[in-house]
C-alpha cells in the first residue's frame, strides 16, 4: 500500500511539473497578436510644440511574445493570434541582431517620414549621408568577428562616399583576396579593421561580406522629435508622415476624428506593404478609431507564385474588419498624397 501511495504521489508531482513546464517554459516559437495603438501626439513634437488639434493619428503595432506549450495551444483558438518560428521572425539573426535591425528600420522610417512631411510642407532640408549601415554579416566574411549588425561603415581604405552605391562600386572595383582597411562606428566608437576581400556568391565580385543600406540623417531648421521608445520596425512611416505634416503646417487634417493606419513610407512617398495587418486592424478597432489607412500594394506574379492566394494589405485589412464586424472604415492608399486627398474630402 505504501509503495502504491508513493507511486501515486510521484506521478502527481511529475504531472504537476509537466503542467508547470507547459505554462512557463518557453519554446522556440513566438506568438504574434494585436499590439498597442499609440496616439502620435504622445511621441512627436515639432519645434518644441505638441499637436493640439482634436482627434488623433495613431500607429498600430503587432505584439510579439515568446510562446509556451500552453500559450501556443491557446493561440490556436484565439482570433488574430498566430504562431511563428524564431527563424521566421528574425530571419536567422540572433535576438540582439534582430533588435538592432528593427531599431534601424524604425530610425529609417522616421527619416523618410520627416523628409516627406518637409517636402509636402515646402520646407527646406538636407539629407546627410552618415555611412553604410550594416544589416547583416556573412559567416564567411573575414570581418565577421569585427564588424557587427548595427555598425556604420564610414570609410574604405581611408576614402569616404556619398551613398552605399558608391561604396559598393569602389569595393567591387578591387580584387578578391586583396586587403582593405574598413573604418566603422561601433557603439559610438570609431574603429578600424583590415582584412581580405571575399568573392561574393551573388555576382562573384569582391566584397567585405555585409548586407548594407544607407545610414542617413535629416538636417532642417524645423526640429522634429520622435520619441518611439522600444517600438521597432518600418511600418509606422505613413502615420508618422501625417502627424509631422499636420504639426509643420498647423492644418487640422483630422477634423476631430480618431484615425489609425499602417504602411512603410519610401523616399518618393509610396506607402509599402507590411506584415500582420489583421492584428493591427483589430488593435485599431479596439481603440475606437473611425478610419484605418491600409497599403493598397500591388501583388506581382512573382509574389503569387511564391505565395499562392496572397492578398494585398488592403484586402487583408477589409477581411479583418469584416471578421471583427467593426464600423471602422478601411481606406486604401498607395501614396501619402492618397491619404491627404482623402482627409481633405472629410471637411
Amino acid at each position: 500500500m505504501k509503495n502504491n501511495k508513493l507511486v501515486k504521489r510521484l506521478v502527481a508531482i511529475f504531472l504537476a511539473l509537466v503542467v508547470i513546464a507547459c505554462v512557463i517554459v518557453p519554446i522556440p516559437y513566438y506568438i504574434e497578436e494585436p499590439g498597442d495603438t499609440i496616439n502620435l501626439k504622445e511621441l512627436i513634437t515639432v519645434n518644441g510644440k505638441e499637436d493640439e488639434h482634436k482627434g488623433s493619428f495613431s500607429l498600430t503595432s503587432v505584439g510579439i511574445r515568446r510562446a509556451t506549450v500552453f500559450t501556443a495551444l491557446k493561440s490556436k483558438v484565439e482570433p488574430f493570434h498566430e504562431i511563428i518560428s524564431a527563424d521566421d521572425l528574425t530571419g536567422g539573426a540572433s535576438d540582439a541582431e534582430y533588435m538592432q535591425i528593427q531599431k534601424f528600420n524604425m530610425e529609417t522610417s522616421q527619416n523618410f517620414a520627416i523628409e516627406q512631411a518637409l517636402k509636402l510642407a515646402d520646407k527646406p532640408y538636407e539629407m546627410t549621408y552618415k555611412g553604410v549601415y550594416v544589416l547583416g554579416v556573412e559567416k564567411n566574411s573575414n570581418f565577421a568577428d569585427k564588424i557587427s549588425v548595427g555598425d556604420t561603415v564610414t570609410k574604405a581604405d581611408g576614402k569616404t562616399f556619398t551613398s552605399s552605391e558608391d561604396f559598393m562600386k569602389y569595393v567591387k572595383s578591387q580584387k578578391v583576396g586583396q586587403e582593405m582597411k574598413v573604418t566603422y562606428v561601433h557603439d559610438g566608437k570609431t574603429k578600424e579593421a583590415t582584412e581580405k576581400l571575399i568573392k561574393l556568391p551573388t555576382d562573384k565580385k569582391p566584397g567585405i561580406g555585409i548586407t548594407l543600406t544607407d545610414h542617413t540623417e535629416i538636417d532642417s531648421q524645423d526640429k522634429v522629435k520622435v520619441d518611439a521608445g522600444n517600438i521597432g520596425g518600418p511600418s509606422a512611416g505613413l502615420m508618422f508622415t501625417l502627424e509631422i505634416y499636420e504639426q509643420l503646417t498647423g492644418k487640422d487634417l483630422r477634423h476631430g476624428e480618431k484615425i489609425a493606419g499602417t504602411g512603410t513610407i519610401s523616399p518618393d512617398g509610396e506607402v509599402g506593404r507590411i506584415g500582420g495587418i489583421d492584428k493591427k486592424v483589430a488593435s485599431a478597432a479596439a481603440s475606437d478609431n473611425k478610419i484605418f489607412f491600409a497599403p493598397n500594394d500591388e501583388i506581382t506574379k512573382e509574389m503569387e507564385k511564391a505565395q499562392p492566394g496572397i492578398k494585398s494589405n488592403y484586402e487583408e485589412a477589409k477581411a479583418a474588419a469584416k471578421k471583427l464586424d467593426t464600423d471602422m472604415k478601411i481606406v486604401p492608399v498607395k501614396t501619402v498624397q492618397d491619404a491627404l486627398d482623402y482627409l481633405a474630402k472629410m471637411k
